[in-house]
């Protein structure tokens, strides 16, 4: 089973196209009201237990990939490969608190429309934004997580662990992924990323942003199936 985590205030629809082409995949359809990445990655293992698999591959997209190295921390001998899409290591950054909070603040003074509205444009290339089969069903997507949830992972955002250190310790055959024109994961970052992991692929999709998988779906088909098919 290959099993997908979705980011922050994304559900399986992000995961669309990988659904509709790849015959064993699955995906977390959010994580409920977990606010830590803890209990996020818990849900994860439950969610294999009740699909009655040991060993799965994983590939978390942007918080779902801070999401997927939790799971490896908690259970490394369960995941068989890792794809890591669109994400990042590093720790919380000076002023980072106070821009998720000015953002929060949005939906909390001006509705939950107005914080997607301000927040989701820059999570898709300039390019692609006013393509409406991509950027429709994100914006629906996002609008139906609502205010709670969005605070919810953000509390699991400024709350994360250290992780960076657990790059060199996976063992496992893993995939960086990201796309040329992601500027909130910018490709530099995931360099650095595969540069600390053993038997990592790096892949950088050309003239794609951070919602990756909706909008460039046939090349991170591609990245997947090649990932896929590399030995354990």
């Amino acid at each position: 089973m290959l099993l997908l985590l979705p980011g922050l205030i994304c559900d399986s629809r992000i995961y669309a196209p990988q659904l509709a082409a790849l015959e064993n995949a699955r995906s977390m359809d959010g994580y409920g009201r977990a606010d830590t990445l803890q209990a996020m990655a818990w849900k994860v293992l439950d969610r294999a237990d009740a699909e009655g698999v040991e060993t799965f591959d994983l590939l978390g997209h942007s918080m779902g990939g801070r999401v997927a190295l939790e799971v490896y921390r908690l259970a490394p001998g369960r995941v068989r490969r890792l794809a890591l899409m669109s994400t990042g290591v590093h720790q919380v950054t000076e002023g980072e608190p106070a821009k998720r909070a000015a953002v929060q603040a949005i939906g909390h003074e001006q509705g939950f429309e107005a914080l997607v509205d301000a927040w989701l444009p820059p999570m898709v290339a300039e390019r692609n934004r006013a393509n409406e089969a991509i950027y429709a069903p994100l914006r629906e997507m996002c609008l139906d997580a609502g205010q709670d949830i969005f605070d919810a992972q953000i509390r699991a955002l400024l709350g994360r662990p250290e992780q960076a250190s657990l790059l060199p310790r996976i063992a496992c055959p893993t995939l960086v992924l990201t796309g040329e024109l992601d500027s909130w994961s910018p490709p530099a970052q995931h360099e650095a990323m595969a540069a600390a992991i053993p038997n990592a692929e790096l892949v950088i999709v050309p003239g794609a942003g951070h919602m990756i998988q909706r909008e460039a779906p046939e090349e991170v088909n591609e990245a997947i199936v090649g990932w896929l098919v590399r030995p354990v």
